[in-house]
């Protein structure tokens, strides 16, 4: 809307005539961290209280000890994710391009995998399941994914490059054509799935989210640029630096966010939270074509989901767990380690990780 009634104003003094925008994108995304932060600190008292009469968390984990170890969590409101979301999109629709198509995608991954993940969350707070079935909520995440990766695929075809894989520090790149839906579609739901369980302890999704979220807003806006991305050796996609938006008012929002949520959490994300948040970082990647990228800059998510992965199969293979507790974060907790010194080590990991990221970025 901002953007729109700017361009008009200009147009207005050249008697119509096309001008090119007169404020910088670099101003319009700072404007959207500052806005959807904002929005996000000004609604969350209000939605805190609003959610701790109707939907507090449940302490129902598979693992006993685990419940008896994080019993005094329980009742903390949850499916905080509504207003992460609802800043985003509030933030978007003031300085945004609507139409932009990566700014539609955006929006529609905002909007979509929260009501998803809040439905999930609403299931599991009112009922005594642990939620949507895995098989259910899979299937949904699929759908929504595959829908993103077919609007992207429209995008990504018309561009030179558009549709490559490239390989961090110059490793080469590979074209994948038509391949690309189904790979995005991939990419989409692994990643908002291991945002998901990386979303154990207070504070912990949140901040590794700025991290890994600032560096691939940094990765958007420069594969952007004209200059830069020349400099660096990566694709150049045309309008791309308009998806910096979305990404930067995340960043905003999960700030605001997490003024509430660092321990003791006043609000957990939930679902609600977790799934577009890993859904919009994995748009922010495959748009500009560095998927091996995201899985330097998103190492820890990366880790915690190999955990779960590995955890599973060994104890399938040998009946022994391999570690304590998976995801890795509760095998520290089992550990005794206290949970504010867990979340601040794995924030200092994916910081150095996202500064790996970009040094990948290099190409020649």
């Amino acid at each position: 809307m901002f953007f729109w009634w700017l361009e008009q104003q200009a147009r207005n003094v050249t008697d119509g005539a096309a001008v090119p925008n007169p404020v910088y994108l670099t101003a319009r995304i700072g404007l959207a961290a500052v806005l959807s932060f904002l929005a996000a600190l000004a609604v969350g008292p209000a939605s805190i209280r609003w959610l701790r009469g109707r939907f507090g968390e449940r302490i129902d984990s598979a693992s006993s000890r685990l419940n008896e170890l994080h019993a005094n969590k329980a009742g903390t409101p949850t499916m905080g994710g509504i207003f992460i979301g609802l800043a985003i999109t509030l933030s978007v629709l003031i300085f945004g391009n609507l139409t932009n198509p990566r700014i539609q995608l955006a929006l529609f991954v905002t909007l979509t995998f929260t009501l998803l993940g809040a439905y999930d969350d609403w299931i599991k707070l009112t009922t005594q399941r642990r939620g949507l079935t895995a098989r259910q909520k899979l299937l949904g995440q699929v759908i929504l994914a595959v829908v993103t990766a077919v609007g992207l695929y429209s995008i990504q075809s018309e561009a030179p490059h558009g549709t490559e894989l490239q390989g961090p520090w110059g490793w080469g790149h590979w074209t994948l054509g038509r391949w690309l839906i189904p790979w995005s579609a991939l990419v989409i739901v692994a990643t908002s799935n291991a945002v998901n369980l990386t979303d154990g302890l207070d504070g912990l999704a949140s901040g590794c989210m700025l991290f890994a979220g600032g560096a691939v807003m940094a990765a958007v806006y420069l594969s952007g640029h004209r200059e830069l991305a020349a400099y660096l050796g990566i694709p150049r996609f045309v309008g791309i630096g308009e998806l910096a938006i979305p990404l930067s008012a995340m960043i905003g929002a999960v700030l605001g966010f997490l003024w509430f949520n660092v321990h003791p959490a006043q609000v957990f994300m939930g679902d609600a939270g977790s799934l577009p948040l890993g859904a919009l970082l994995a748009l922010g990647a495959l748009a500009t074509r560095q998927e091996l990228f995201l899985v330097i800059v998103g190492g820890v998510f990366v880790v915690e989901t190999l955990s779960v992965i590995t955890q599973v199969t060994y104890r399938r293979w040998t009946g022994k767990r391999l570690i304590a507790c998976s995801p890795l974060h509760n095998h520290f907790v089992f550990a005794q380690v206290p949970e504010t010194r867990i979340v601040m080590r794995f924030w200092i990991v994916s910081a150095l990780l996202a500064i790996v990221g970009l040094i990948s970025l290099k190409r020649s």
